[in-house]
């Protein structure tokens, strides 16, 4: 390297490697730990119940407590990292997460619960889109859509985990059973929190403010642990004058940032609602080997192949045919699941809707970053993390509903929403397989 570099080539030139491995250790742990706390109510909600003498409508509405949470901490959050940067962030939410996760699992009274429940999603909701902003912006743009997926996968590790823990809990926890569910949500992030020190700030960021020396160094690491050389003093100083720093909501950005969003809140409400009530109404059924606890373990390992074709797919074929393609699959899978009573199709269907949503979800988290500047990539990941809590709300309320009347009414409506998420995805006029951040 010689003369002046432009980041983007600098990155390319280090590539991935042993620095990028641990970065997504270290997220993924966190983002397993996340997985499980926001899916946790959906199996601990009939032994919260029983203990604290309240139907289990009304223990799900610990659940909308944390999505509450997470709405205010995404959007917060994500505003916050485009300001002072994405580490301390990340090393603030981390901690809140392992905290207020522990004491969710010693919680005396239901309203006590209600309360850390809405702490917790708090800081759940900020490591999220903030995690995907900082990952994005380690990674050269030829390798960043698969290992962005990569870090989506660990999601599939969580859940796979929480079944296990239910499927004990539910042999030998008893009546306590949601306090052993969520004391094992906390723990990945109480580990996740000293190795967050380990994760530098992004050379993205550093050089969007300005710090070129900082970026400089970063990068410096970077190739000294993948064991690439680096030519430091040459990175370019960035060009962007920050007093013309663009909206989410104005010029070139209000079009995709809608529709983007609109997906986020689709899927979403497709997504929770699912798997908020799809333990409790398959525990309750009268489908035979459904109601076992070993069935949610394979759905749970179905969602890895799904990431597999993902992490394939938004680089052979981009990210949105691949988004297109695993939305309809999963509208698909929805509509298997109405179309009979036989045990055997609504398993297939149940396997299909959880291989699908999760490989959209990996191609979403692909996407998205990558629509926005640096300027404003977390705050946008905020701002979706925030739309895809409002799917998190309505999923125990409003679709809690339409459960009530017939689980079978509510698939259908999944399956319309997925539909129209993959209309929305099609409208988006920008493919960013293989671009640089700007």
């Amino acid at each position: 390297m010689s003369g002046v570099t432009p980041l983007d080539a600098a990155l390319s030139a280090i590539g991935v490697g042993r620095f990028h491995r641990r970065l997504l250790a270290i997220f993924g742990l966190v983002w397993a730990a996340d997985a499980m706390q926001v899916l946790a109510i959906g199996f601990a909600a009939p032994t919260l119940a029983a203990e604290f003498g309240i139907s289990t409508a009304q223990a799900v509405q610990s659940g909308t407590a944390f999505f509450f949470g997470m709405m205010i901490g995404a959007w917060g959050f994500g505003r916050l990292a485009d300001r002072i940067g994405r580490r301390k962030v990340l090393i603030v939410t981390v901690l809140a997460d392992a905290a207020f996760g522990l004491l969710s699992a010693i919680a005396p009274s239901f309203a006590s619960l209600l309360a850390l429940r809405l702490l917790t999603g708090l800081a759940v909701g900020g490591t999220l889109p903030v995690d995907y902003a900082a990952m994005a912006e380690f990674l050269p743009a030829r390798q960043r859509g698969r290992w962005l997926v990569f870090l989506e996968a660990f999601w599939a590790l969580g859940t796979l985990a929480l079944a296990l823990v239910s499927w004990a809990a539910a042999a030998w926890g008893g009546a306590a059973g949601w306090r052993w569910i969520f004391a094992a949500t906390a723990l990945p992030a109480c580990i996740g929190v000293g190795l967050r020190f380990w994760i530098p700030e992004t050379p993205y960021f550093l050089w969007k403010a300005g710090r070129i020396d900082e970026a400089d160094r970063v990068l410096g690491r970077i190739a000294a642990v993948n064991r690439r050389s680096y030519a430091s003093g040459t990175l370019e100083a960035g060009r962007e004058n920050p007093a013309s720093a663009p909206s989410l909501f104005t010029g070139a950005m209000r079009r995709p940032t809608l529709l983007i969003l609109s997906v986020w809140l689709l899927v979403s409400v497709a997504y929770y609602g699912l798997f908020v009530w799809l333990p409790s109404h398959l525990a309750a059924s009268g489908l035979g080997f459904l109601r076992a606890q070993g069935f949610l373990v394979l759905v749970a390992l179905a969602q890895l192949p799904g990431y597999a074709l993902a992490a394939y797919g938004v680089e052979r074929w981009g990210r949105r045919l691949t988004l297109i393609g695993f939305l309809l699959a999963g509208a698909v899978g929805c509509s298997l699941y109405v179309a009979t009573r036989d045990p055997a199709v609504i398993a297939g269907a149940t396997l299909l809707m959880s291989f699908a949503m999760l490989g959209a979800w990996g191609a979403l988290y692909a996407f998205t970053p990558e629509l926005y500047p640096t300027a404003l990539r977390a705050t946008g990941m905020g701002a979706a993390g925030a739309l895809a809590r409002v799917g998190g709300l309505l999923a125990p309320s409003a679709v809690g509903l339409v459960v009530a009347v017939s689980f079978e009414a509510a698939i259908a409506l999944f399956a319309v929403l997925l539909a129209a998420a993959a209309v929305a995805v099609a409208a988006i006029r920008t493919e960013t397989r293989g671009t640089a951040l700007t």
